[in-house]
């Protein structure tokens, strides 16, 4: 199947994107009451949630990036999650905050919960996602926070991608 932009309609706009991610940020920043954060962002879905949602925090951060693939050029996960590269500071005894473009099998999820889990002792952990799509979930794992569920579509925008392209959208779209 091939995506144009011309034949996407717009799921979640840019102005309901923004709302939520402050909703979002307002709860985070009574959670962690202004303790220093490490916020993890997954390479390259959501380096734009990261870049907003950070921006409306109150509280000092580190952002680490990291980067992991399951999906490739395809429109459907492999299953397999790639590790390219997983390097991380010491996270032992921090505010861990893994932020995540989409949470749909949940295999990325659980692999990098995992991960944090068997590396660190973490002082709190939490868990972010743009969007849950919980309706294709292969796992147990659930978001603590997220912006908005979606059912069984291929979307791109705001960070989402189709073989690399669309990342740039300010909105999030699909394709009938």
């Amino acid at each position: 199947m091939e995506i144009k932009i011309e034949d996407l309609k717009v799921l979640f706009s840019e102005e309901q994107i923004k709302a939520k991610i402050k909703e979002l940020a307002k709860e985070m920043n009574d959670f962690y009451k202004g303790e220093e954060v490490i916020a993890i962002c997954v390479l390259k879905g959501s380096v734009l949630f990261m870049s907003d949602l950070t921006r409306e925090l109150n509280m000092p951060l580190k952002m680490e990036f990291i980067r992991l693939s399951s999906y490739g050029s395809s429109m459907t996960t492999s299953g397999k999650v790639n590790a390219v590269d997983i390097k991380l500071p010491d996270l032992n005894g921090k505010n861990v905050l893994i932020v995540e473009d989409i949470v749909d099998t949940g295999l990325t999820a659980k692999f990098l919960i995992d991960f944090i889990h068997m590396n660190f002792q973490v002082k709190t952990f939490k868990f972010c996602s743009l969007l849950d799509k919980k309706i294709t979930r292969k796992t147990d794992v659930e978001p603590d926070y997220y912006c908005f569920d979606v059912d069984d579509k291929f979307v791109v925008g705001y960070g989402l991608d189709y073989d690399g392209y669309f990342r740039n959208l300010k909105y999030i779209g699909y394709k009938e």
